[in-house]
């Protein structure tokens, strides 16, 4: 039987959810069907900053702190195990912490028989990014089966990328917004209701952090999640392959480059999670808000119109004795106002069309799906793998992420453990990616995506090479050395292999 206690929180928030479950209904008032606003100028746009975490970025430019002339061994081994800069309470009722990032990149030049309006380029450039977040939360109450937090993050995003984010599928930063024309002036990230609703009375433990602030959950549970956030947080998530700020820096290696999932330019969304959690296994869907236009700031709020639903199936069952897995199985469907490559290259060959334009074919209720498998493996205390495999059907537009319509990655990291550096990391990882015939026929007769556009195409699956070592310098400051091997930008087999090195600050407090 419910407690009280949960029945009076539920009417104490009904408001809240209300308003938001209210905003869809209002919003379509202000976007009807015929009213759309006018998609970016592609040549305009930039990459993804989903799970990117920003407002301090200009800490970053901060002196590192200079470390005492003496410093006692107990100290020093209190510093290297600490990884911010300030501990957070144990078994507080509140959240307060921050990120933030800078990636400092460059590029060498490379062969290219021609480049177009969202070519890559191929001269010499260096640009940088700053990134930081400032995460808030709070705890209601301190019941385990009826949990409540409630979340509020704000974030800031400058600079910009190589190239304006343009020419590549697996962008070589993930931290940079696509559209450069946005401020850099603070916004709302995240905010969102999470409740938890325990099925049992045995509990485990659970890791604090900014989206979860309970120490103990019960083994069986349902969490709901409604409001602003960005779907990476809670589906395909990779222990190896996830998090810019520590581990790789492209974007279809820290997210399956195939899942067009559901986005604003800067990567965030709003709608609602439901997740079932068991002892080895969870079961998590969730329905959220599409952009307006591809890749655009504005979200269209009739969820009747537009929509993106995602599902996914996690098993944590590791595949070798005594070693740690997690196998996860996601699929997706999004509806929106989207169009269809083959419907314009027709328009084009037919003199409909002066050039391949896939927004003059867009149609409401149009259907893009697709499925990806990921997958983690700890090999021996220090080495862990990984694999994704990702594939959407690729005849509609590529309308959120990245154009991308199947992509396999493998790769692996390993600690420092064995040099007496635990929190120092290497990786290195493989990213093969490919687009659909009718895309590939679209870039070749002169047509742009949000995102490439070489005026012609010699096709070849786009293939990288990216490796890093992240360095612990003191608390919660990182530096980082990355480099990527691109071949076929964009995939183009007439332009590169390109190389891009990256040096990356990184601070947590």
């Amino acid at each position: 039987m419910v407690p009280k206690q949960a029945i009076l929180r539920l009417l104490l928030y009904s408001p809240v959810l209300f308003a938001i479950l209210l905003l869809p209904t209002v919003a379509a008032q202000q976007f009807p069907a015929q009213q759309l606003p006018t998609a970016p100028a592609s040549h305009l746009q930039l990459a993804d900053s989903e799970s990117s975490l920003r407002i301090v970025a200009p800490l970053a430019f901060a002196a590192a702190p200079v470390l005492p002339q003496r410093q006692s061994d107990a100290s020093m081994a209190e510093d290297s195990s600490l990884v911010t800069e300030f501990m957070h309470p144990d078994h507080a009722r509140w959240w307060l912490s921050g990120q933030a990032n800078i990636i400092y990149q460059g590029r060498i030049p490379f062969h290219s028989l021609y480049q177009g309006p969202n070519s890559f380029r191929n001269s010499a450039e260096y640009k940088t990014s700053l990134l930081g977040t400032l995460f808030a939360a709070a705890r209601m109450d301190r019941s385990v089966r009826w949990n409540t937090d409630l979340i509020f993050d704000m974030e800031s995003a400058g600079g910009r990328g190589l190239s304006e984010a343009l020419g590549l599928a697996g962008f070589t930063n993930l931290d940079v917004v696509r559209n450069p024309n946005l401020s850099s002036v603070p916004y709302m990230a995240r905010y969102e209701i999470h409740q938890t609703l325990g099925l049992s009375q045995q509990t485990i433990p659970q890791p604090v952090g900014p989206f979860a602030l309970a120490p103990q959950v019960p083994v069986r549970r349902i969490e709901i999640r409604i409001g602003k956030f960005t779907l990476p947080d809670f589906f395909d998530i990779n222990e190896v392959g996830s998090d810019s700020h520590l581990q790789f820096m492209n974007w279809t290696v820290d997210n399956n480059g195939a899942w067009d999932y559901a986005a604003d330019t800067r990567g965030y969304t709003t709608g609602g999670l439901i997740e079932y959690d068991d002892r080895i296994w969870s079961l998590r869907y969730g329905i959220f808000a599409m952009p307006v236009v591809a890749n655009g700031i504005d979200l269209d709020w009739a969820f009747s119109r537009a929509n993106g639903q995602n599902g996914e199936f996690e098993l944590r069952h590791g595949w070798l004795a005594h070693q740690e897995g997690v196998t996860r199985i996601l699929f997706y469907a999004n509806h929106a106002h989207m169009g269809d490559y083959r419907e314009a290259n027709n328009a084009f060959l037919a003199g409909i069309d002066n050039t391949p334009t896939i927004t003059a074919h867009e149609h409401f209720g149009a259907l893009k799906y697709g499925f990806g498998l990921n997958t983690q493996q700890s090999l021996t205390d220090h080495l862990r793998a990984y694999a994704r495999f990702g594939w959407n059907e690729g005849q509609h537009e590529s309308y959120a992420y990245t154009e991308d319509d199947q992509t396999i990655a493998l790769g692996a990291d390993y600690n420092g453990g064995r040099w007496h550096r635990p929190n120092d990391k290497i990786g290195l990882t493989l990213v093969s990616n490919a687009i659909k015939r009718d895309h590939q026929e679209y870039l070749k007769l002169g047509g742009l995506g949000f995102l490439l556009g070489d005026g012609n195409l010699n096709y070849g699956r786009e293939t990288i090479v990216e490796s890093y070592y992240n360095r612990h310098a003191w608390r919660g400051i990182f530096y980082a050395v990355d480099v990527q091997h691109i071949q076929n930008p964009g995939y183009n087999r007439d332009r590169g292999p390109a190389w891009v090195g990256s040096v990356r600050t990184h601070i947590d407090f």
